[in-house]
């Protein structure tokens, strides 16, 4: 991102931040950027040691860095405890939210509970007996269904469905009869749910997404599952329904898991993998369907030996 402001120097960065200054204050920051992309003018920052050459002989011409280095020739850092939050109130400030249309207050319903400094803008549907905390930020086209519960801090997307039907059917010799939901979701504290995300409500309990999980773009939950705190959920991973997914647990890209399973705290489940069975916590996996990463590559190279 570009940055127009003629005051923002190294130096004014470093006295607003409270941090110490390294090399040359004048400096103007003319732009953001993280690593791969960064230019010259550009404000970058770094936070762990692997990185620390490679940003220190990028073009930024300022770094907000965790620990003291030696300052390149033309450049400037800026000594600070936490770079990353440094760097992400300045993108706050200068590409934060401008005119949001937001729904005013009046135009709840008596069923409709919204929460101090909470942003729902224009287009966004909330359906009756929706209880909605402070400080949340629900796009456009999002769809919040009946009797959902929302924390504080909680970002919806746009085109995210929450609450929606759940996909569980009768077989009867007329046909499949839809099982009407009596259920709700559950969204707690500092979630954030990616545009186009489909939330089941339960059957007849509540789907659960713990407090702090984040659900990139594509993601589909199921009915009644419970969501742990503090999950990274990636594009297109699919949970069937009244599965339990523990702390901290990662699951990359088109990741299927089927229905009635538990997965541990702090499983890793690399991409495009299925989960058939119940999982351990605090192991990585991988295949489908998936065992232990360390297993499932030494089959693959068993197989590649017995093609030659």
């Amino acid at each position: 991102m570009k940055i127009k402001d003629p005051q923002l120097t190294a130096a004014a960065l470093a006295a607003q931040a409270g941090g110490r200054l390294i090399g040359d204050g004048s400096l103007l920051i003319t732009g953001a950027n993280e690593i791969h992309h960064v230019e010259k003018g550009d404000l970058c920052f770094v936070d762990f040691h692997k990185y620390y050459r490679p940003t220190l002989e990028s073009a930024a011409s300022v770094i907000l860095i965790d620990q003291e280095q030696v300052c390149p020739a033309g450049k400037a850092l800026i000594v600070v405890d936490e770079p990353f939050f440094v760097y992400n109130e300045l993108v706050k400030k200068y590409r934060g939210l401008r005119n949001s249309r937001a729904l005013a207050s009046g135009t709840f319903s008596a069923t409709q509970q919204v929460g101090e400094g909470t942003i729902i803008e224009a287009g966004a549907h909330l359906s009756e007996h929706v209880t909605i905390g402070k400080n949340c930020h629900i796009y456009p086209g999002a769809f919040i269904g009946e009797h959902t519960v929302i924390g504080d801090g909680v970002i919806v997307h746009p085109g995210a469905a929450i609450g929606s039907e759940a996909f569980y059917f009768k077989s009867t010799p007329e046909g499949r009869i839809p099982w009407t939901s009596g259920g709700y979701v559950i969204l707690e504290d500092q979630v954030e749910i990616g545009p186009n995300c489909s939330i089941a409500k339960g059957v007849s309990s509540a789907t659960v997404i713990g407090k702090g999980t984040k659900l990139d773009a594509l993601v589909q939950i199921g009915h009644d599952c419970k969501i742990g705190p503090n999950c990274l959920l990636t594009s297109q991973v699919g949970i069937a329904g009244n599965t339990t997914l523990g702390a901290n647990c990662i699951l990359y890209g088109q990741v299927g898991v089927i229905q009635n399973v538990t997965i541990g705290d702090g499983a890793v489940i690399l991409g495009q993998s299925g989960v058939g069975n119940d999982l351990e916590g605090g192991k990585v996996y991988f295949g489908s369907p998936c065992v232990e990463k360390r297993v499932a590559y030494r089959e693959m190279l068993t197989l590649r030996r017995l093609a030659r």
